[in-house]
């Protein structure tokens, strides 16, 4: 059984290389907001995804994204080719870890085990320590071997989330739509927020 988030535990967060770099920035911005630590990595390709999506070109540029202030005290950067840091260790205390976005190929490797990278590596121990696993997928449409992936990540103890906006709250705007799906992955690390109007709320 999955255990509850450690609301003192930083939070390890990963960027990969699956469309929805917006979706990434925003979540980063309010785990800083609401003043959680974060571990952050952010794989090779989802430095090119920032790169193509959005203006972060490096991680100085997401740093003043998100906010230089908070980022300098909050975050703590992680290499993805490191395997031997923080996040690879399940005596490294944490409060869980998402993957948003969460490329096919990430959850591929999830569902594998295969642990070739840090990303790949700090999501095994999310699981075999029993702690929060959130997937944030972007891909459409989904292959047979997607959705077995996802099954099987599943079945381990993650969370699959597809970045898939509602609209009930009628948004008119791209950023309502991206801080519906943001909302909704922080009620699943257990972080407060208001981003978005729930369900019969005004």
């Amino acid at each position: 059984m999955t255990r509850l988030a450690d609301p003192q535990a930083p939070i390890v967060m990963a960027i990969t290389g699956a469309s929805g770099a917006p979706y990434g920035i925003r979540l980063l911005e309010q785990l800083l907001v609401a003043g959680r630590r974060v571990q952050l990595i952010v794989s090779s390709h989802g430095f090119r995804l920032l790169r193509t999506e959005s203006e972060v070109g490096d991680l100085a540029g997401l740093r003043e994204a998100v906010g230089a202030a908070r980022f300098d005290q909050l975050v703590t950067v992680f290499d993805d080719q490191n395997r031997g840091a923080t996040p690879a260790s399940g005596s490294a205390l944490a409060g869980g870890m998402v993957i948003c976005p969460c490329s096919m190929g990430t959850v591929a490797s999830i569902a594998a085990g295969t642990s070739r990278s840090l990303v790949e590596r700090a999501a095994d121990v999310a699981l075999k320590e029993r702690r929060p696993l959130l997937l944030v997928t972007r891909e459409t449409p989904l292959s047979l071997i997607h959705l077995e992936n996802m099954r099987q990540v599943t079945l381990a103890g993650a969370t699959v989330m597809p970045a898939a906006p509602g609209f009930y709250h009628r948004p008119t705007t791209i950023q309502e739509m991206v801080d519906f799906v943001v909302a909704r992955a922080l009620d699943h690390l257990g972080v407060p927020n208001t981003l978005a109007p729930r369900w019969g709320e005004s």
